[in-house]
């Protein structure tokens, strides 16, 4: 076996799931090679754990919703609860060679599916330890730009870095995010203004995601406004956006343009809370420095901010509620225009490093060492 996927799967049952004895983990393999699924059941028999497994094709999963029936995918949804309630972790590898699987798929159809298994992503992200990543294939490698091999390195060294590094950096922004009101983000084409009083903080390295490098919060609700271009691309149900603009009024999108303008509408309008913020997190992973159309990597990327339309997490609630949970990223290092993020009239970070003493740890010449 590859001792790469050894030491990627003891980091995912180890350090992100810290698997125990008897406990249930689910491995949802989304079309990965054969030999990673082995290695996770390996790792988590190591450490005592119970593994079960679940196959997934992306060409097969497209198929089913170009067709699916009313109600298919409540019934779904009602095995689907009934498994995961009886997990105690979930790891998610996800190799489809075609983020654009779906752009083709009746964008109703899609969301009628994300409202029916709404109840099984909410019961794992709430009530699970759990953590998702993607797998390297030659798509992933084309659109980060790199040949397969080079992409193939530079994933595996930053999946299994070691995250530890990253704690004490992590501890003081959560802890400073946690006591503060007032945040202005700041930049080209931006200027927002929001609260996080009350709403708490959580720091994100390896335990969620891989990679991983980030703290997370979120807005009081209402309390948005200004307006942000996002100069990071993104793909979301199937389809590439670029250069997203939106504007704020006590804290509702009422401007959202940028490539694809119907469409990125039709989703901020797939219920309420779409077009509300559910997430504000700052990234940090010095690995990661060049946006590639998949939200795992690009929100962790050195010098950036993501600010989240929909579905608020549990853990830094504002009671937003929504199907919608749609990661766009906007990158302030100098060679992307530069920007400031500001606590309570105090600057954090410029140009993508941080300037307050307790968080220079978090900076790349910290991380890397």
């Amino acid at each position: 076996m590859d001792p790469n996927y050894s030491k990627l799967a003891g980091v995912l049952t180890g350090f992100s799931t810290n698997l125990q004895k008897g406990e249930r983990v689910l491995i949802d393999a989304f079309d990965i090679p054969e030999a990673m699924v082995v290695a996770l059941v390996r790792a988590a028999r190591d450490r005592g754990a119970v593994p079960y497994v679940n196959l997934q094709n992306a060409r097969v999963s497209r198929e089913l919703v170009m067709g699916v029936e009313p109600d298919q995918y409540e019934a779904q949804c009602a095995w689907e609860l009934s498994r995961m309630q009886k997990m105690d972790a979930y790891i998610a590898v996800r190799g489809s060679d075609n983020i654009f699987e779906m752009s083709d798929v009746d964008p109703a159809k899609v969301s009628q599916v994300m409202r029916a298994m709404k109840p099984v992503l909410d019961h794992r992200v709430n009530k699970t330890k759990w953590v998702i990543l993607r797998w390297p294939t030659p798509a992933m490698a084309q659109q980060a730009m790199k040949s397969t091999d080079s992409f193939e390195e530079f994933f595996f060294r930053v999946c299994t870095q070691d995250y530890s590094r990253m704690t004490e950096g992590m501890a003081a922004l959560e802890a400073l995010m946690k006591a503060t009101d007032k945040v202005e983000l700041k930049g080209p084409n931006t200027d927002l203004r929001f609260s996080i009083k009350g709403i708490g903080a959580v720091a994100c390295g390896g335990r969620h995601n891989i990679p991983d490098g980030e703290v997370f919060s979120c807005p009081v609700r209402d309390s948005v406004e200004g307006e942000i271009i996002y100069n990071a691309p993104t793909v979301y149900q199937g389809t590439s956006f670029d250069r997203i603009h939106l504007k704020f009024e006590k804290g509702k999108i009422v401007y959202a343009d940028g490539t694809n303008p119907d469409r990125l509408n039709d989703i901020l309008n797939s219920d309420a809370g779409a077009r509300y913020i559910g997430e504000f997190a700052i990234g940090f992973n010095p690995h990661i420095l060049e946006p590639m159309r998949d939200i795992l990597f690009d929100e962790k990327i050195a010098g950036s901010f993501h600010f989240t339309p929909g579905q608020a997490y549990e853990e830094c609630d504002n009671g937003n509620r929504s199907q919608v949970h749609w990661d766009m990223v906007q990158i302030q290092r100098p060679e992307y225009g530069g920007g400031e993020i500001w606590f309570d009239g105090e600057l954090i970070r410029k140009d993508g490093l941080f300037v307050k003493e307790a968080l220079k740890k978090l900076n790349p010449d910290y991380l890397l060492g």
